[in-house]
């Protein structure tokens, strides 16, 4: 896919609704406060990085795609910088951001456990993930058989295999909850999920956070 169909998916109708869930669920767990420093790893076309920065942050995107990098550059203001990097090595000192995001970018890395060693390692206060959910229905209808259209390829996470990996790393005050339980985004779908709460397991979009111990 290219960067401009990726961010023009955004701009439909069932992409604004679903990316400001995304977006609304994420900021929840993140409780930042202006002028907060935040990385967000995988950044892709820069879309949830501008939505931080717009949001009073100091916000800067990252991805392993030189395409998509650049295609962010110039759809953001100049404050927003952005670099090309592994998600598995990134190229900042120990603590270095107040907090730090990845949204639907893990389920692509290989190595994911490790890209999250990286985002512990590189937090000073919280960070946030946002990941595909493999107990929920749009896997049914997109993750199996490896996978559909954007899904692709793609891991699906759960919340015992993302415990396994956190629990050897320096966080505490890990927290779960998920979000867009019926991805079609047709009006029935929008009424549910106004009623569902957060906590149920199995919408689409699990998001996993947690502060880092020092």
């Amino acid at each position: 896919m290219t960067p401009q169909a990726y961010d023009a998916w955004y701009d439909s109708a069932r992409g604004r609704w679903i990316g400001g869930l995304e977006f609304a669920l994420l900021r929840r767990h993140l409780d930042a406060h202006p002028g907060s420093s935040l990385l967000d790893v995988g950044c892709g076309t820069g879309w949830f990085t501008r939505c931080f920065a717009a949001a009073g942050l100091n916000a800067v995107g990252l991805d392993i795609n030189a395409e998509m990098v650049e295609f962010a550059r110039q759809q953001s203001r100049e404050d927003i910088a952005f670099a090309q990097a592994d998600a598995c090595s990134l190229p900042f000192a120990d603590q270095s951001f107040d907090q730090v995001i990845s949204v639907t970018a893990l389920c692509f890395v290989a190595d994911w456990p490790r890209a999250i060693a990286e985002i512990v390692r590189v937090t000073r206060r919280r960070f946030v993930l946002g990941l595909l959910n493999r107990n929920s229905l749009l896997w049914l209808d997109k993750g199996r058989r490896s996978g559909q259209g954007a899904c692709r390829g793609a891991h699906w996470h759960t919340r015992r295999e993302l415990d396994d990996v956190l629990k050897d790393l320096p966080v505490h005050h890990v927290r779960f909850d998920t979000a867009v339980f019926f991805p079609s985004g047709s009006d029935a779908a929008q009424l549910m999920e106004c009623t569902l709460p957060n906590r149920l397991r199995w919408g689409s979009f699990l998001v996993v956070s947690g502060d880092v111990s020092r």
